[in-house]
């Protein structure tokens, strides 16, 4: 994986200032969330900030320091999608400025980069250093993943990992590199919020919804991702004729057009008004089930260790696969869709789980 400096390996040095940059997306800035506690566990003194994209902020909030607790220390949004729609007026370029003053108020002796995309890598060369910091960063792509060769130029530590590779894997890749650690085993437990935290969600306040209730995450961007219509349409009526409302959130207009198709042939379906990151949080959190295809809502079922049922139908699922918990089944594969029996297989099972 490399060799870091020597900065963190003094015993003087037991309160680094680190900072992380994961920008986007949704799925990705939570398989990124292991590494802060891997961090804190190994140095619970140090200063730890992120910075990400703004509309993502606040899946980072839960781990906000607070009294009696050390998670994140700060949050430093980014607004780069929203300022590429205005690159030239004069409001993009005055926030611009302001996210670089926030963003070096802090000399960092370590940045951790695990996205290996140009963007994240002009952040790290934008932050303010200590005389002999870290930069760590991808030293290559991994399969199906995006990756940009000149980000490494913005690296003083370019770690190599392997072609195949989980996404939080990757994450401890670079973070143990950074470090100078041995690689964080699989089998070191991931923690992704607090529990505390999980067990504290309120129930959501969505007009309709009724318990118990399990939700549906059929859409995503690419639409070879998509499971069949008519296979939602099976599993529905299946799971509904045993007293569970399905669910059908939506994201978009296109997408809001599949759910109403859909709940026009499942019994007692809902179709819910548009919500946020923050309200998915509730619907999420208190769903006695969720199936949904590989996207970043899915994975917030997952890493909240709700039982889930994550399809792969054109992306590898050894990519990004729950792999944290009994409370999770993977289905499916790149180009080889799962059956509605196997769906059903897997989310009758996690069911019959819970009422045991």
């Amino acid at each position: 994986m490399g060799t870091s400096p020597k900065v963190l390996m003094s015993n003087t040095n037991a309160t680094p200032k680190i900072l992380l940059v994961k920008l986007s997306s949704l799925g990705d800035v939570l398989h990124n969330l292991p590494i802060v506690w891997d961090i804190r566990a190994r140095l619970p003194e140090a200063q730890i900030d992120w910075v990400v994209e703004e509309g993502y902020v606040h899946l980072l909030k839960p781990l906000l320091s607070r009294e009696g607790f050390r998670g994140i220390d700060r949050i430093i949004p980014f607004g780069l999608r929203r300022w590429k729609k205005s690159l030239f007026g004069s409001q993009t370029w005055t926030e611009f400025f302001q996210f670089k003053k926030d963003l070096q108020q802090v000399s960092y002796d370590v940045i951790i980069e695990t996205q290996g995309l140009l963007k994240s890598a002009l952040v790290c060369a934008l932050a303010k250093k200590s005389s002999d910091a870290v930069v760590a960063g991808l030293a290559n792509a991994t399969e199906y993943s995006g990756y940009e060769p000149a980000a490494r130029s913005f690296y003083n530590q370019s770690v190599q990992v392997p072609f195949h590779c989980h996404a939080v894997d990757r994450s401890r890749y670079v973070t143990s590199s950074a470090l100078d650690w041995p690689l964080i085993a699989r089998s070191e437990g991931l923690q992704f919020y607090p529990a505390s935290y999980v067990n504290s969600i309120a129930a959501p306040s969505v007009a309709g919804l009724n318990n118990p209730y399990i939700v549906f995450f059929h859409s995503t961007a690419r639409e070879a991702k998509r499971w069949p219509k008519a296979d939602w349409v099976s599993l529905g009526v299946s799971l509904a004729s045993h007293g569970y409302q399905i669910v059908l959130p939506w994201g978009s207009a296109a997408e809001k057009a599949i759910s109403q198709e859909l709940a026009t042939q499942i019994p007692g379906a809902l179709v819910p008004a548009a919500f946020s990151i923050e309200e998915a949080f509730s619907v999420v959190a208190h769903a006695a089930l969720i199936v949904g295809v590989d996207t970043g809502l899915t994975h917030l079922a997952a890493v909240l260790n709700q039982p889930t049922v994550e399809i792969y139908c054109d992306s590898p699922r050894w990519k990004t696969e729950g792999y944290w918990s009994e409370r999770i089944r993977n289905v499916g594969d790149i180009q080889a869709s799962p059956t509605t029996a196997q769906v059903l297989g897997a989310a009758t099972e996690l069911l019959n789980a819970i009422k045991n």
